[in-house]
């Protein structure tokens, strides 16, 4: 039979007792993390600080939603509205500037070719009236006829130089971009292609563009 001291050796142990060795006790951290409602925290881990409300954060917060004075916004719109003003005329008087300044540049060009141009036909001009000069004293026509040739020859030459060329028109093709026509002559098909029968008057280009077109006559063949 067994005694009651050995029942006693075998008795299990009080669930009310927290300071004994067993399995059931809790640490006493985990007591305060558990009566603090918080997670206890990882083995080796810091301990984060605690979290403080930045006033001066809500201070920024608070004036920048603050109304804008009406009168000041008024007076900033102004003074950029004048600035852009003050710009534009800048840019306006820039602009006139560099206008007068390409319209002078480009009168001097024109002026300096027409020069140049005038000098190189004066020779040809006193050619021509020697030869009215010479033609007039001694009445001799043929003279007066081959001065002229001389004198044509001399500004035709100067002209082709310059670009001067003239539209050979005889025999080809109508063409509405380098002829015109006055008269159609001949009794060909009506649905015949015309051709240039005749020219009126010469047409020329200047380095590759009409400057007058060949007055011509055409017929249908």
């Amino acid at each position: 039979m067994m005694t009651d001291e050995r029942r006693g050796f075998f008795a299990e142990p009080d669930p009310s007792d927290h300071t004994g060795s067993g399995s059931g006790a809790t640490p006493p951290e985990e007591g305060q993390n558990k009566a603090s409602g918080g997670v206890a925290p990882a083995p080796g881990s810091v301990p984060s600080a605690p979290r403080v409300h930045d006033r001066r954060h809500a201070s920024r917060h608070v004036d920048a939603e603050e109304p804008i004075d009406p009168e000041v916004a008024l007076a900033k719109s102004q003074k950029e509205a004048a600035e852009h003003l003050d710009d534009l005329r800048r840019l306006k008087a820039e602009f006139e500037n560099y206008r007068k300044r390409v319209l002078r540049e480009q009168t001097h060009v024109v002026e300096r070719a027409s020069r140049q141009l005038v000098e190189r036909l004066l020779p040809i001009l006193d050619n021509f009236e020697l030869a009215l000069i010479a033609a007039d004293r001694t009445k001799d026509y043929e003279a007066l006829v081959r001065g002229v040739e001389i004198v044509f020859g001399e500004l035709s030459d100067l002209l082709h130089k310059e670009g001067l060329q003239k539209i050979e028109a005889l025999g080809k093709p109508f063409d509405p971009t380098m002829h015109e026509a006055v008269l159609e002559v001949g009794d060909g098909p009506a649905e015949g292609d015309p051709v240039v029968a005749e020219v009126v008057r010469n047409g020329y280009t200047l380095k590759g563009k009409v400057v007058r077109p060949a007055m011509v006559k055409v017929v249908r063949r």
